[in-house]
């Protein structure tokens, strides 16, 4: 796959185009998944199909089954190439008329792109990565907390609050002052070997990532304060494409990269996809 290739599919034709109509566009009425392909197979499928199965659910859209994701993506995985590749997937409740209310029988749209490889340095996972806080909260929404909606402007906002390329990410915080994940990534602290992450009842992704985590580890999920991070002994962030990269600065606290962060990386990279 050349690296500035995209290609694109809308419920399994070759376009990059989309109908004006689609709620998505019009109103972010829909959910998405970004998917790391290693030998043309989706990473860790069935987390994500059922992160999205979940994400239907809570908003109402048809739950498709697992033959019907494959049969969607097999369009894709047929053209995925033998190096490291990333499909996203967009599902939408599809065509509707004016006005928030929803179509009675909606037909969801199926937009996949299949898209190159992210170009992060070895050095962020070996020698760790800066961050920053980002002066835009994140807004308290139970129902939406946790999945993969499409409405991705408090993180748009925060993430155009800085262009310094030391700084590889940006920590968000709620409408309390505590911290809940980064603009792409969730993040983790230990503190005399334990290992913490923050309560995303209210707001937030949960990241595959952080789910595995959560598999392998001992993890108390709690609500976390920047005083908290003060007091980390070790920090790192982690999503699907970027892996577990450990924090070696945030906001001019310098933390060092510890066993715990080792253990995690080393866990995450021996396991089956």
């Amino acid at each position: 796959m050349n690296n500035r290739t995209i290609r694109c599919w809308v419920d399994g034709q070759p376009t990059d185009h989309l109908d004006i109509r689609d709620r998505g566009l019009a109103y972010g009425d829909g959910l998405f998944e970004t998917m790391a392909l290693l030998g043309g197979r989706i990473a860790h499928e069935h987390h994500h199909y059922a992160r999205l199965v979940a994400g239907c659910h809570r908003l109402g859209l048809p739950v498709p089954k697992f033959a019907q994701w494959q049969e969607h993506l097999a369009v894709a995985l047929n053209h995925a190439p033998a190096e490291p590749a990333v499909l996203k997937l967009i599902l939408t409740r599809g065509r509707g008329g004016r006005g928030y209310r929803s179509p009675q029988n909606p037909k969801p749209s199926w937009i996949l792109q299949l898209l190159p490889w992210p170009d992060y340095p070895k050095s962020w996972a070996e020698q760790g990565i800066t961050l920053r806080y980002c002066n835009s909260r994140l807004g308290h929404n139970p129902l939406l907390a946790g999945i993969k909606h499409l409405n991705r402007l408090e993180q748009v906002l925060a993430r155009s609050e800085w262009d310094d390329t030391a700084i590889q990410e940006g920590l968000m915080l709620d409408l309390d002052g505590q911290v809940i994940c980064g603009t792409q990534s969730n993040v983790f602290w230990v503190r005399h070997g334990q290992l913490y992450t923050p309560k995303l009842d209210r707001c937030g992704i949960a990241g595959i990532t952080r789910a595995r985590i959560l598999e392998h580890f001992d993890v108390a999920i709690e609500t976390i304060s920047p005083a908290d991070l003060e007091q980390a002994d070790e920090l790192f962030v982690c999503n699907s494409l970027m892996g577990v990269l450990p924090v070696i600065n945030l906001a001019g606290q310098r933390y060092e990269i510890g066993p715990v962060t080792r253990a995690v990386q080393d866990a995450l990279q021996k396991e089956t996809v």
